[in-house]
């Protein structure tokens, strides 16, 4: 019979009534979302897990049921706000990309 550690348990017993709200892409954004929600009042915790298949590792968000709502709108929010940022951004390097040099042939008269 294989023997399980105390850790594990501790760990699921932290977990016990906590639901994922949102999966990040990576640990720093995991922390971003958690200062987000302690912010608002919302108790959080970090769930990082490595999946033996594939290797890959999942980092999972959780709030209490309770708060999984309030949650949702203020992860979504911040995410609305970051891709906003980002669209602003990549439009100002594109029009950086666009501006034409005033210093060349382009008012040269050839009459």
């Amino acid at each position: 019979m294989a023997k399980r550690s105390r850790k594990n348990h501790k760990s699921q017993a932290k977990l016990q009534g906590f639901v994922v709200v949102a999966f990040a892409k990576d640990l720093e954004q995991a922390r971003e979302y958690e200062s987000l929600l302690k912010v608002n009042d919302i108790p959080v915790v970090i769930n990082q897990e490595s999946e033996q298949s594939t290797g890959a590792t999942e980092i999972a968000v959780m709030v209490p049921e309770d708060f999984l709502d309030e949650a949702h709108v203020i992860v979504e929010s911040q995410d609305t706000y970051d891709d906003f940022c980002d669209l602003t951004v990549e439009d100002e390097e594109e029009d950086e990309e666009e501006d034409v040099d005033f210093d060349g042939d382009l008012f040269d008269d050839n009459f």
